[in-house]
């Protein structure tokens, strides 16, 4: 385990930092500035502005003074939003993010789980049929669309709900569903398909042979066996749901992680970019060890190492 935990961590170290100088040098060198919003300044202000935040150095050196600062914890100010620290920012946006991503995380494992369960178990009934209804819609409707139909009947029509903002646990409900229904759908269908190909293994029909009911041979002994595949795709979609969704966070006016992302990116807002994307691939990569920590409590037959 320790020789395991060592490989990954450094494995995680050399991941951020390719992604560190891919995201610096490719922010650079695309067309644009982080001040070309702003009025026409003339040029020695503009030399001035670029000396200040030291644009007007070369990029390989303008990467090692930056780098320097991330050694000593210093992701430097936000371009865009009156030099407020990175670090502040990142602080105040991951809480939100990280507590609507794991609700919508254990409201799609736990749902989607039910579904697909539900759905391979009565299989060709009305229930299967239901279940993979709800899967489908929740792949094929957009994220924007699912939140604009439950405002309009949870908060507009009947009125039990609030709207927007992230307040109580009564407003954390809507965007909870809403962020992960794609997610739900997903998990249902591969719980589902996973589950008919398992109950066709030996072991299974040995234990039909020995008199056990439908029942107990699917959530005994099929049910865990089958959860490899769904617990393989918890990783991207953990990360995915716990840095926010920009759709959902708009909508719902939260001030999460997604929001920060996309306007640093539209402003140019170098500082801010750096720090939001090493904390999604921080969270991405932090997210796969814990998948793979959790094959060997699924399957015991396999090792952490990934062997057998």
């Amino acid at each position: 385990m320790l020789e395991f935990l060592t490989k990954r961590i450094i494995q995680t170290i050399v991941t951020l930092l390719f992604l560190a100088v891919a995201t610096f040098f490719l922010m650079r060198l695309a067309p644009g500035g982080p001040f070309d919003n702003d009025k026409v300044w003339p040029p020695e202000i503009q030399a001035n502005i670029d000396a200040k935040y030291g644009l007007n150095l070369p990029l390989t050196t303008q990467f090692t003074t930056w780098f320097r600062d991330l050694l000593h914890g210093d992701l430097r100010d936000s371009f865009h939003y009156m030099g407020t620290p990175v670090t502040e920012i990142i602080r105040d946006a991951v809480p939100p993010s990280l507590q609507l991503g794991l609700l919508a995380l254990g409201f799609s494992f736990v749902f989607g789980v039910g579904l697909g369960v539900l759905s391979a178990w009565k299989r060709g009934s009305i229930l299967d049929f239901s279940s993979m209804f709800i899967a489908i819609s929740g792949i094929t409707l957009p994220s924007y669309l699912v939140a604009t139909l439950l405002v309009l009947l949870f908060s507009n029509y009947l009125g039990w709900l609030p709207p927007a903002l992230w307040e109580d646990k009564k407003s954390m409900i809507l965007p909870t569903i809403t962020l992960g229904l794609r997610p739900l759908a997903i998990i249902a269908r591969m719980t589902r398909t996973t589950l008919l190909e398992v109950m066709h293994a030996d072991y299974i029909r040995t234990a039909y042979s020995k008199g056990l009911t439908e029942s107990r041979v699917l959530f005994k002994h099929a049910l865990k066996n089958s959860m490899i595949p769904v617990i393989t795709m918890l990783g991207p979609i953990a990360a995915s749901l716990i840095t926010g969704s920009y759709v959902v966070e708009t909508v719902f006016q939260i001030p999460g992680m997604g929001q920060y992302f996309i306007t640093s990116v539209i402003n140019r807002d170098y500082p801010l970019v750096m720090g939001m994307t090493l904390t999604y691939g921080l969270v991405l990569t932090a997210s796969n060890l814990l998948v793979d920590m959790a094959y060997g409590w699924i399957d015991p037959r396999i090792r952490v190492d990934g062997t057998k």
